[in-house]
């Protein structure tokens, strides 16, 4: 099943209008190298027609439409929620930290159980049994 691409503005990820955030997410090339691509055409290749060809596609494309399930909507969803622990209620960025701390060591426990039981003769004589 292939899925069709379309091609959007990004206004959260741009700096101007989004059209190299856009163009980034359609060809799935680093947003860094689009505007460097962009800047150098510019200088080196006739900037009015860039210019133009910009703000005409600033114009004419649409907004990216927001997916609350993509891992970017999730990130900035922790990030906000810790900045608002800290900043917007007022909380003491010691006890921010700590509570940091301990959602850091209850990872790092889960990390040491799983590794305890890939390493364990009980899950490679499963796998061996999986494999016949």
């Amino acid at each position: 099943m292939s899925t069709k691409r379309e091609l959007y503005r990004d206004p959260k990820r741009g700096k101007v209008a989004g059209v190299c955030a856009g163009l980034s997410d359609y060809f799935n090339i680093e947003l860094w190298l689009v505007r460097i691509i962009y800047v150098t055409a510019v200088l080196l290749a006739g900037g009015p027609l860039f210019i133009v060809a910009y703000i005409a596609a600033w114009f004419i494309l649409d907004v990216k439409p927001v997916d609350e399930r993509t891992k970017d909507a999730e990130k900035a969803a922790h990030v906000g929620e810790v900045k608002a622990k800290v900043w917007q209620k007022g909380e003491p960025p010691r006890k921010a930290l700590k509570e940091l701390k301990d959602f850091m060591g209850d990872l790092d426990e889960r990390i040491q159980r799983m590794e305890t039981h890939v390493t364990s003769p009980t899950f490679t004589v499963s796998r061996e049994i999986n494999k016949l």
